[in-house]
């Protein structure tokens, strides 16, 4: 089979094709034919440098994929040859990722693919979705009537937030460059802010008529989670994604909760999104889709190092 591998970490000229021999499922297993792989921030992360997941070289990175059952381990009795699939693998200790054409994981991380919509949409959601997921649906519990913050929200995992937030009712208020701004407002925001502005915290606060927001979502990272708790009121939630910086202490003087997000790899939580994908509630915002080569994860994670995307990047074999 065909895979894009890393032999040593650093820049992205460390992506190399090779051949190697397509793998065979294990005890509880699946062989997936990939038919579609998204990128995300932390593939070229981890392409860096990725001593901290704890990745073993020669490796195949990638982390999001959607295709077809090709081969069944023992004791699998709930998928078949030929089903449609979405998944996202482990990272932490993982060195079979989905840039392959075949791919071995674990049954118990995969689901059926959404009904209704393409393999280059369902490649798009597990990862960056999944997280959006766990912070807006599972752990800050967003209700109808309430405001939320959303930070860098024109990205995978942004563009998922702002969704899932819509969906449950809430008031959805953004950050995002300006150049975003159109867009985090068609997927769903009631306002967008740009935060290079070094009065944005005013002007949310200004816009939400000096009230602060019951939750908010930091997917941006140091040191913004610092600086978004004195946009959330007291007993309000927030949720991040990357270590937090900053003055942490209104988190005691206001009885403030802050969850920290790293995504566990399970089928419910895919089985609990699938449907809004497949009503159309809610979309896999695909940025632009490439023939699978070694060049176009090159482009992709050049994009990633940059760290300006909108939605997702997807590469189809």
């Amino acid at each position: 089979m065909k895979a894009v591998i890393i032999e040593q970490f650093g820049s992205v000229d460390q992506l190399k094709l090779i051949d190697m021999p397509r793998p065979e499922p294990g005890s509880g297993e699946l062989l997936i034919r990939n038919l579609a792989i998204s990128v995300n921030p932390v593939d070229a992360k981890i392409r860096a440098n990725g001593t901290w997941a704890q990745i073993t070289l020669p490796a195949i990175l990638g982390y999001d994929a959607a295709g077809v059952v090709e081969a069944v381990g023992d004791h699998v009795s709930d998928f078949r040859l030929g089903d449609e699939v979405f998944y996202t693998p482990s990272i932490h200790g993982n060195s079979r990722g989905t840039y392959a054409e075949f791919t071995v994981v674990p049954a118990a991380i995969v689901a059926h693919k959404p009904q209704g919509i393409s393999f280059e949409e369902a490649a798009a959601i597990p990862l960056a979705g999944g997280t959006a997921w766990e912070a807006i649906v599972r752990r800050l519990q967003v209700k109808p009537g309430e405001t939320v913050l959303i930070t860098a929200a024109a990205g995978g995992v942004g563009s998922f937030a702002v969704q899932f937030a819509r969906i449950a009712g809430a008031r959805v208020i953004a950050t995002a460059s300006e150049h975003h701004h159109d867009f985090v407002k068609q997927i769903g925001a009631d306002a967008v802010f740009d935060y290079h502005q070094p009065d944005f915290h005013q002007q949310i606060l200004a816009y939400n008529q000096g009230q602060r927001v019951d939750a908010a979502f930091d997917i941006q990272g140091n040191p913004i989670i610092g600086g978004v708790l004195d946009l959330v009121r007291p007993f309000g939630r927030l949720a991040c994604i990357l270590p937090p910086a900053g003055n942490l202490s209104p988190l005691y003087h206001q009885n403030q909760t802050l969850y920290g997000i790293f995504l566990t790899r399970e089928r419910k939580r895919l089985e609990e999104m699938r449907p809004l994908f497949e009503w159309g509630k809610a979309k896999a915002w695909v940025e632009e889709v490439m023939p699978f080569s070694v060049e176009n994860l090159r482009k992709a994670h050049e994009r990633m190092d940059q760290a300006h995307g909108r939605g997702k990047i997807v590469l189809k074999f």
